[in-house]
């Protein structure tokens, strides 16, 4: 979503939502696949009149939200969650916590001023050492900024290594900022779209996929037509079957437009 469909005003284009209902119009199903948890993706999902399966958690849940059917779920485990939270309060790292309806933090700082100015959603301030034992959690975040930030993120990541995925994610909007997402081990937004479109009797040679970031790697590995944008890094595009428009000129519906419809 963000960096594909929202550019940098945070908002979805005319011409990108016109082009995604004519090809719902057609039959053609469409699922959102974000690095968002549930909650914040609401909102868009409603813009543009979608029902049925999305990808959320950066591949950690495939949910149906209208029905609250989940098609696929990977929590991480509550011993996992414990150590993180253990290591965050030791090395002075900020983490905040997703279950599929709540988000969790310690404290108010700028970071949850984010999420609540850009992505509509309130934190539930708790306290973590009981966090881990009292909720089921899809998604961890550091978010950083500064050097220094950035550095003890980095720390983090490596000291926990191979027994939890991390994802990257940015938005246009907070040019600078990074989203560093914690999964559960083996998440990724390709095994998530294999879980939804096995579910749904659709072949991987019939999907077709459109990203921005580091992230969709592996979604648009796995799809028929893989499609990046023109704000994506090397790593997606050299992945890709076709470079698309950036965000802020409509790359979603210039692909639909020639693809699709």
């Amino acid at each position: 979503m963000d960096g594909t469909l929202l550019g940098k005003q945070g908002t979805i284009s005319t011409e990108d939502k016109q082009a995604l209902a004519r090809a719902y119009k057609t039959g053609i199903g469409i699922s959102l696949s974000t690095g968002r948890v549930r909650q914040t993706s609401l909102k868009i999902i409603d813009q543009l009149s979608l029902d049925g399966y999305h990808i959320f958690f950066d591949g950690a849940l495939v949910n149906n939200p209208e029905t609250d059917d989940t098609v696929y779920g990977r929590p991480i485990s509550r011993e996992k969650i414990r150590q993180m939270i253990e290591f965050a309060h030791r090395s002075g790292v900020t983490i905040d916590f997703y279950s599929v309806s709540h988000f969790f933090a310690e404290e108010e700082n700028w970071t949850t001023d984010i999420r609540r100015e850009f992505f509509g959603i309130e934190p539930v301030i708790v306290d973590f050492d009981r966090l881990w034992q009292e909720e089921e959690i899809f998604k961890g975040t550091l978010v950083v900024a500064s050097a220094e930030e950035k550095a003890r993120a980095e720390f983090f990541c490596r000291h926990f290594g191979d027994s939890i995925s991390f994802s990257v994610t940015s938005t246009p909007s907070y040019p600078g900022v990074d989203f560093i997402n914690v999964l559960a081990p083996g998440v990724s937004k390709g095994e998530a779209l294999e879980a939804l479109v096995s579910h749904l009797g659709v072949p991987l040679s019939a999907v077709a996929a459109i990203g921005d970031g580091v992230n969709d790697v592996s979604l648009l590995a796995k799809a028929g037509l893989a499609i990046a944008m023109d704000n994506a890094p090397p790593e997606l595009k050299a992945v890709a079957d076709h470079i698309t428009r950036d965000a802020d000129h409509n790359g979603v519906a210039a692909a639909i437009e020639r693809f699709l419809l």
